[in-house]
């Protein structure tokens, strides 16, 4: 089997075939540090770690460069705003994106580039544009010219009478067409400046992605170069203009692009009210799982409604693996050498078909469900068990999800003695195990109404107890 790949450059789905296997060269447009990162980054910083994690899976060696936007509009804007420096501003907000990859269990890109870090690198690149005639200097900065390069336009798919409509030359500006971006821009006397041939300045947005790109993964073309739907115009069509104008080389075999996410159908915006932080998430409901299995819900390149109803489906579903994870936990490992495995391997077998497809994630999650059904449809088998076991957690790897055990089996001895109920904190909490322990008593007695009075009161507190077969058994409510 081989994996495709829908291709944004090509419009059309084609076999994945790296310029020199197995390595895989990666690039994906990062945050631009001026604010907390919100739910929408999450989305797009998850579905490429899939990715990449899936890449590794199938037996290729991946090098994946995610950078960091550090000097922009944005930035100098925000940083006047608040009054504060604008390197204490981008350094508060770095460390705040790590806070939120270490919340979320997403891996660091093996190189992290910072733009500010590499501006003697694109200094050197716009000096080739201009020597190369793709470029000109005016007295506001460097502008690439952009009906030098014959394909513009190619990657969204407009001609340039298309791309001017509503594109207005503002009185300031002296480039000579309106379409023309700026590669490098003159800074005003109270901004962030680096010394150039052509005045003091900054680089422009689409100018740090093709240097840094490149730069970190040694190649002029990339295997794959990542990033939103709403970057394809002008972000990353600019940037493919400036790196074939200096190269004459594709620069990226592969372009994926990720569907947007709204929030109630409505675009998240902090004027509306529905702005929702990678921290505001996890502070409502303390588990990435969530948050992915939401972004497992639908591909990858569809746009995803965020809202309370689709969270509540996916608690349900996050709660059905728990369970299992739970039951799971009374088995040890053991040999499974003569379990019955032909249908475990059919379901992983199906689940590598969905990821090769065009990394059809909701697809291959579709796969871990069927995983569960059956093991618990098998759930005495105890090799069959622990063969299942086994795959969840591999494809569970793949997915970046921790799998957390929600609920236990607890016997009248673990009660009585005051022992140790399972892994979870919030079940060997002193107040819980106390009005476990008086339910269990109360149950005894016959008092069922008393029983079922704490069962509530355990509700309100975030544990779900339930009478089983096999016995009692706790969960965390999500």
């Amino acid at each position: 089997m081989s994996i495709h790949i829908y291709n944004s450059l090509t419009r059309k789905k084609e076999e994945f075939l790296p310029q020199k296997p197995p390595r895989v060269n990666i690039y994906t447009c990062g945050v631009t540090v001026y604010d907390e990162s919100h739910i929408g980054h999450a989305r797009s910083l998850y579905i490429f770690d899939v990715i990449r994690r899936y890449l590794k899976y199938r037996g290729f060696d991946v090098i994946f460069v995610r950078n960091i936007t550090d000097i922009d509009d944005k930035i100098i804007n925000r940083a006047k705003e608040l009054k504060t420096d604008w390197q204490d501003l981008v350094g508060k907000y770095i460390d705040s994106y790590y806070q939120d990859l270490g919340l979320l269990g997403i891996d660091k890109a093996d190189y992290e580039p910072r733009a500010t870090e590499n501006i003697a690198e694109m200094i050197k690149y716009i000096k080739a544009l201009i020597d190369k005639e793709y470029a000109y200097v005016t007295e506001s900065g460097v502008y690439f010219n952009v009906r030098k390069f014959k394909d513009y336009g190619k990657l969204s798919g407009q001609g340039i009478d298309q791309m001017l409509t509503g594109v207005r030359k503002s009185p300031d500006e002296t480039k000579e067409d309106p379409l023309d971006f700026a590669l490098w821009k003159i800074s005003k006397p109270d901004e962030p400046f680096w010394e150039t041939p052509w005045g003091k300045g900054r680089p422009g947005w689409h100018i740090e992605c093709s240097v840094m790109a490149q730069k970190f993964l040694q190649t002029d073309t990339l295997d794959i170069h990542a990033g939103g739907r709403d970057l394809i115009f002008p972000h990353h069509e600019n940037e493919i203009a400036q790196a074939e104008a200096l190269t004459g080389k594709p620069f990226a075999k592969y372009w994926i692009h990720h569907g947007l996410l709204t929030i109630d159908t409505q675009k998240m915006s902090k004027s509306l009210g529905n702005f929702v932080t990678i921290k505001d998430f996890m502070n409502e409901y303390k588990d990435a799982d969530l948050l992915k299995l939401f972004f497992l819900s639908a591909h990858y390149s569809h746009p995803i409604d965020y809202n309370e109803a689709k969270i509540e489906e996916v608690k349900q579903a996050l709660e059905r693996i728990g369970i299992l994870m739970g039951k799971f936990d009374n088995f040890r490992d053991m040999d499974v050498a003569n379990a019955n495995i032909s249908k475990i391997e059919e379901i992983k077998n199906e689940f590598i078909q969905a990821m090769d497809d065009d990394f059809n994630m909701s697809e291959g999650l579709a796969r871990v469900f069927d995983l569960v059904n059956l093991a618990n449809k098998n759930i005495n088998d105890a090799k069959f068990v622990n063969m299942a076991k086994r795959l969840l957690l591999e494809l569970a790897g793949i997915f970046g999800l921790e799998l957390k055990i929600r609920s236990v089996i607890i016997s009248p001895e673990t009660l009585a003695l005051n022992l140790k109920i399972g892994t979870s904190e919030i079940f060997n909490d002193d107040v819980i195990k106390s009005l476990i322990f008086k339910r269990s008593e109360a149950k005894k007695k016959g008092d069922f109404k008393e029983a079922d009075k704490i069962r509530k009161e355990l509700e309100e507190k975030g544990i779900i107890i339930e009478d089983t077969k096999e016995g009692t058994r706790i969960r965390e409510k999500i």
